[in-house]
């Protein structure tokens, strides 16, 4: 019997003894995996890393040609993700360039023509002002022309009827044999001379005006070259207006080739920033559509924690207040973060709450942007943060 108390007591104190340790190693233990007492004036929250993605997609339809990324790899702003076939593309922007290429001969074509007409214009115009100088000058001519002769005619007629007169009073005189026969046939002789002068004199005259009147038709010259001008005005101005109409066709032809030159750029998809792909979402040879998503990116230098706080305790935070943010895969080393975003109103318990009690609780999104996140924090992780409130 006194060995069995002995045995008994000897098995009490290993029991006790094992207690003591494990209690010491739950201690320990605790100690060293919870993380670091958080201290006083913060606001505690939880939540999970996220990050604004982006889904990246084509500004035109078309079938993918090439997609140089796969999930994971990282990419640099500028850097070309996808590039779509560009044969259609390309059709249009050599219809498109054809057409500039002809509506700017039409303009080079009509400004040459222009410029001849104009050419022929000032011609034609200096031929009206020659016109009318010369049908002045050929009348004036004309007109001393027809005083001349008219002045003759007048001598030619003075001198017939004075010859009329001296073969009157000669024929006289002979008859009363006063005078010789021989001077009464002188006389005779000289009246059929300054008769015929008259005559010629007469002609003259007659030559003169119709030189008058040729002369002063000429003056119908002028109007008829002045109706010359006036065609070749109006072909002016018909030139000019082809000249705006190609000017205006090759204006829109310049339009067509830029939006098709746009185009092709449109087939590129460029990364917008520097990040890692998260999903690609297409293959090599798909037709998509304007919009559709071909490749999601993440910059894994601007994650946050989104995380949501007590309704009562909102009260105590503002944007801009410095934060931690502590991940749990190394809880000893907190991220430095800020209050970027507070969500404008209050919300109840999200996700999957399965007591009464939590369902009804309100709280209010916040956003803790991380300073530096080097590469530890990512989309999806579990994290939790602490708000700084005060000194």
């Amino acid at each position: 019997m006194s060995e069995l108390k002995k045995d008994t007591k000897k098995t009490a104190r290993i029991v006790l003894v094992g207690l003591a340790l494990v209690s010491v190693l739950l201690v320990t233990g605790w100690r060293f995996f919870l993380p670091p007492a958080r201290p006083s004036g913060v606001v505690p929250l939880s939540g999970r890393i996220e990050s604004d993605d982006a889904q990246l997609a084509a500004k035109a339809a078309g079938r993918v040609r090439e997609i140089t990324v796969r999930e994971g790899d990282q990419v640099k702003a500028g850097q070309v993700i996808a590039v779509l076939d560009d044969e259609q593309v390309k059709a249009r922007e050599q219809q498109a360039q054809a057409r500039v290429t002809q509506a700017e001969a039409s303009v080079l074509q009509a400004q040459e023509q222009v410029t001849v007409l104009q050419a022929e214009l000032a011609q034609s115009q200096l031929g009206v002002n020659q016109a009318k100088v010369d049908a002045d000058g050929r009348i004036s001519q004309a007109q001393s022309l027809v005083a001349a002769a008219e002045a003759n005619l007048v001598q030619a007629q003075a001198g017939y009827q004075q010859a009329l007169y001296d073969e009157e009073r000669t024929s006289a005189l002979v008859a009363e044999g006063i005078s010789p026969a021989r001077e009464g046939k002188l006389a005779a002789t000289n009246s059929k001379t300054q008769k015929a002068l008259v005559e010629a004199a007469q002609k003259q005259v007659e030559a003169a005006q119709g030189a008058l009147h040729a002369a002063q038709a000429n003056l119908d010259n002028p109007t008829i070259r002045q109706a010359q001008v006036a065609v070749i005005e109006q072909r002016i101005q018909q030139a000019q207006a082809t000249i705006q109409l190609a000017a205006a066709d090759a204006k829109r032809a310049r339009a067509e080739l830029q939006e098709a030159q746009a185009n092709r750029k449109d087939l590129q998809v460029l990364a917008p920033f520097d990040g890692t792909v998260v999903t690609r979402m297409v293959e090599p040879g798909e037709v998509v559509a304007v919009g559709t998503p071909l490749v999601s990116l993440v910059n894994l230098n601007t994650v946050y924690l989104r995380g949501f706080i007590p309704e009562g305790q909102i009260g105590l935070v503002r944007n801009g207040q410095t934060a931690r943010v502590y991940l749990d895969s190394n809880p000893k080393q907190p991220l430095e973060a800020v209050v970027s975003r507070i969500d404008p109103q209050a919300s109840f318990t999200p996700e999957n709450t399965y007591f009464q009690d939590d369902r009804v609780k309100q709280v209010v999104g916040v956003k803790l942007s991380i300073t530096n996140p080097q590469g530890f924090a990512k989309p999806g992780m579990p994290a939790d943060g602490e708000i700084k409130i005060k000194d």
